[in-house]
């Protein structure tokens, strides 16, 4: 499908959403189709363009040009004459930028509701937190309106809001993506993150931002040959859980030894009293480095545009004695120290991205505490120089997304990659359409990791109509007696590109259980009956493929 095609698709997405909360920087929509004619211009004319068609959701506290720069403050803005690095990079290879995002204001928070333009509300439950601060970036992704969105993580910003979403969340080694362009929270511990639908999307752009960081390589320990060994505290542990929490994450544990994993305990105590440290030590002055004076000139002016509890938060920082921080540099050594001895020759640690998913209104009763409890398992990450990456593992009893995470040494980005593979559950879906392969839906699939499994067709209990869409696509209506077999194709997908896929459907289509030919009941698309009307029956032709070959100018 064309990059022009898409964007229009995700435009008319973002009105049939109708989430303004997203963004602060939606580019005007005929900007953003110049864009993408220019790349399918660049495509056609033989240039290699990876991305070609992609869609790119940016922090707006990173650099895009020509689009104001906030970091989530109106008084801050300023508008930057080039695209941050990350953003070049990604743009260069043919992803076409949407627009900026909403976030937790100056990237202080894990909620997502810190900010002047609105509280980003969860994707799939709206009465709960999007989480932050790359809120905006998460959600974009989550309800399909871009393929692919930066955000930044010094406490967890670039993971817990994948997790609560549903979506993937990539947190490089330190160093590998240039923070250039990017209005700093904790310049020592920042890093610029990719949410994405699916792992290889993330890794994908990751590899596209990614730059020789200028580190000397650490020599990583020596690994010996055998199944992947991943580290897993006791669930005790783990403090204090949501309700089905402990649950989902034994699952997720389950589900890693079942796939061949080695499971090996590891002492959890190093890195929860770092991640206390980071807001409570002394690395909070680092705040204040980066945009103290400002909030601090804005709020001897009145503070409009400031959120209170960034504003407390930042502020609060400007007093810590310079003693604090050397006296908690030493303690956060000694922790490092115990806490990759516990890692040892582990490959990975397996955690929950968060111990809980709270309501809006939860937050909005205890702001800092909601927030400090967010970061228990993310707030040492970056403190250790670690990598990780946080991946959807299924859902809760109640049915809300559940995430964990998986952190090693840094430099060990591929290798944590490909042991979260391991954790993607899969389902099955028919499709008798515009999702077939080769037909202009058939990328939506495709972007979420879809693989075709095989070519058959339903039982002969169906019946085809041709409906007036646009694509044009087919409607498959169960009548029983009287019906006919129709082609199919069966595709296998991760669990939650499913839910991704019911989420963005149009009517008349539904989700429905469809007949193989085989026996079995499959999850595919069927038509609303209401939607049949005039559209005439198309089943002679034993398929949405036979019948576009006949009539190519539908």
């Amino acid at each position: 499908m064309s990059a022009l095609s898409r964007v229009r698709m995700a435009y008319a997405r973002i009105e049939a959403v109708d989430r303004p909360e997203i963004w602060i920087g939606l580019r005007p929509r005929t900007e953003a189709e110049n864009e993408a004619r220019a790349v399918d211009a660049r495509f056609a004319a033989g240039e290699r363009l990876p991305l070609a068609g992609s869609l790119l959701a940016v922090k707006g506290n990173i650099d895009v040009a020509g689009l104001p720069t906030t970091a989530g403050c109106p008084a801050y803005a300023y508008t930057p004459e080039a695209d941050a690095p990350a953003v070049a990079r990604l743009r260069a290879a043919g992803a076409v930028v949407l627009g900026t995002t909403n976030l937790d204001q100056f990237a202080t928070g894990l909620v997502g509701t810190r900010s002047p333009h609105g509280a980003v509300r969860g994707a799939l439950d709206p009465e709960r937190i999007s989480g932050g601060s790359s809120s905006g970036s998460a959600v974009a992704v989550a309800l399909g309106i871009v393929d692919l969105a930066l955000g930044t993580d010094t406490a967890g910003s670039g993971r817990v809001p994948a997790a609560f979403n549903g979506i993937v969340g990539l947190k490089p080694t330190r160093g590998l993506v240039p923070t250039t362009g990017v209005v700093p929270a904790c310049a020592s511990l920042d890093c610029v993150t990719v949410f994405a639908r699916t792992l290889p999307e993330a890794e994908q752009a990751l590899a596209y931002m990614a730059s020789p960081s200028g580190r000397e390589l650490p020599p990583l320990p020596q690994r010996t040959p055998g199944p992947w060994r991943v580290a897993v505290p006791p669930t005790a542990q783990l403090g204090e859980l949501d309700e089905g929490w402990a649950e989902a994450y034994e699952a997720a544990v389950h589900r890693l030894v079942a796939a061949g994993a080695e499971v090996r305990p590891l002492d959890l105590t190093p890195f929860t009293e770092a991640a206390a440290m980071l807001y409570e030590g002394a690395f909070v002055a680092e705040r204040y480095t980066a945009v103290g004076s400002f909030v601090d000139k804005l709020t001897a002016e009145g503070g409009a545009g400031l959120d209170p509890t960034v504003a407390g938060i930042i502020t609060r920082a400007r007093d810590i004695p310079a003693h604090q921080l050397y006296a908690d540099q030493e303690r956060l050594a000694s922790l490092r120290t115990r806490a990759l001895a516990e890692l040892a020759d582990a490959d990975a640690l397996l955690l929950p991205t968060a111990p809980g998913h709270p309501t809006l209104a939860e937050v909005a009763a205890d702001p800092l505490g909601a927030n400090a409890r967010l970061g228990r398992f993310t707030n040492s990450t970056n403190l250790f120089d670690l990598a990780a990456v946080a991946v959807p593992a299924g859902r809760t009893p109640a049915g809300l997304p559940f995430g964990v995470m998986l952190i090693g040494p840094a430099f060990t980005d591929e290798r944590l990659a490909r042991i979260a593979r391991s954790l993607e559950p899969e389902t099955r879906l028919a499709v008798v359409g515009a999702h077939l392969s080769g037909q202009p839906l058939n990328p939506q699939l495709l972007s979420l990791g879809a693989r075709l499994d095989r070519t058959t067709t339903t039982a002969a209990v169906y019946r085809l109509h041709a409906l007036a869409t646009s694509p044009p696509k087919p409607g498959l209506v169960h009548v029983g007696a009287g019906g006919s077999a129709v082609e199919a194709e069966v595709w296998s997908l991760p669990a939650d590109g499913l839910g991704r896929l019911l989420a963005a459907l149009p009517r008349p289509m539904t989700l429905g259980s469809i007949e193989l030919a085989d026996g079995s009941s499959v999850p595919g698309f069927l038509c609303e009956p209401g939607a049949l009307d005039g559209a005439p029956d198309i089943t002679e032709y034993g398929g949405w493929r036979a019948y576009v070959s006949r009539h190519p100018n539908r």
